[in-house]
């Protein structure tokens, strides 16, 4: 368990390639599949979560915490060799986080149907089932290697890494890495990106960033989809603007119907630059 979250299991999360999903259920449920527990677990029996009566013990409040300020620096070393790793390979990683139906699938699909044949796109899909969006990236042109977290809430720099090994992008490259849907967990995990977007749609309210604070004081951009709702519900572009301002004077707020096209001249733009600036 993710002590930092209090979601997941190690043991839950497996990197399946779309080969891997051909193969049968029985194989899915049955083999052993291959992740590197980097004595994660030997660490946490010498705190004694792993012991028969764990389950029944109390952890002290204070030990939680230091047990998670470790989870959280070890995830952050790790999030810096992938750094590394992507930039020795001039790849542009970028960390997609919504809550679930957003559209960020929607808008990489239509992102790599117009820009897939000009720049090398590849994707990391992260969702606790299913291959559903690695499929539909798979059928929009690029490829893609499915994350599945179980009980999980959140992708993480280990997850990361050995989806990117498993995935081996093209070198020079825009890595997308399509987070859990979630605007809580995602937040906290560094993973290597070379930026971070989140994405809302208009249908989820104008508050959200007062709610997810967190969320949005670390974007780097933040796209507002389902543009062409507006006339349909309630919400106001400016009172949004000013509640994710009164977080984060620096991001970039982008207006955007990924199902019209209206905003994505800006974002294609963006990416350009994002790419320039690695």
């Amino acid at each position: 368990m993710c002590l930092t979250c209090g979601c997941g299991n190690e043991d839950d999360v497996r990197v399946v390639t779309l080969d891997d999903h051909a193969h049968s259920a029985h194989d899915h449920q049955h083999h052993d599949h291959p992740h590197d527990h980097d004595h994660q677990h030997h660490d946490h029996d010498q705190q004694g979560l792993h012991s028969p009566d764990a389950e029944h013990r109390h952890v002290p409040s204070t030990e939680n915490l230091i047990i998670g300020e470790a989870i959280l620096a070890k995830n952050d070393h790790l999030a810096q060799h992938n750094r590394e790793w992507f930039a020795e390979r001039g790849i542009t990683a970028l960390n997609l986080m919504s809550s679930p139906g957003s559209g960020k699938t929607s808008l990489l699909e239509r992102t790599i149907a117009e820009l897939g044949n000009a720049y090398p796109v590849c994707v990391i899909e992260g969702d606790q089932e299913t291959t559903f969006d690695s499929e539909r990236i798979r059928r929009a042109g690029a490829r893609a290697v499915q994350v599945n977290t179980g009980a999980g809430c959140h992708l993480d720099a280990p997850m990361v890494q050995k989806a990117a090994a498993a995935l081996d992008p093209d070198p020079g490259c825009w890595l997308f890495i399509e987070n859990v849907g979630n605007l809580v967990c995602p937040a906290l995990f560094d993973i290597g990106e070379h930026a971070k977007v989140v994405i809302i749609s208009v249908t989820e309210g104008q508050d959200k960033p007062l709610k997810y604070p967190h969320m949005f004081s670390v974007a780097d951009l933040v796209i507002v989809n389902k543009t062409d709702l507006l006339p349909y519900v309630d919400f106001d572009l400016e009172t949004f603007n000013s509640h994710t301002r009164s977080l984060n004077q620096a991001a970039e707020i982008m207006p955007m119907s990924v199902k019209s096209g209206d905003g994505l001249a800006d974002w294609y733009a963006w990416l350009q630059k994002s790419a320039g600036a690695r």
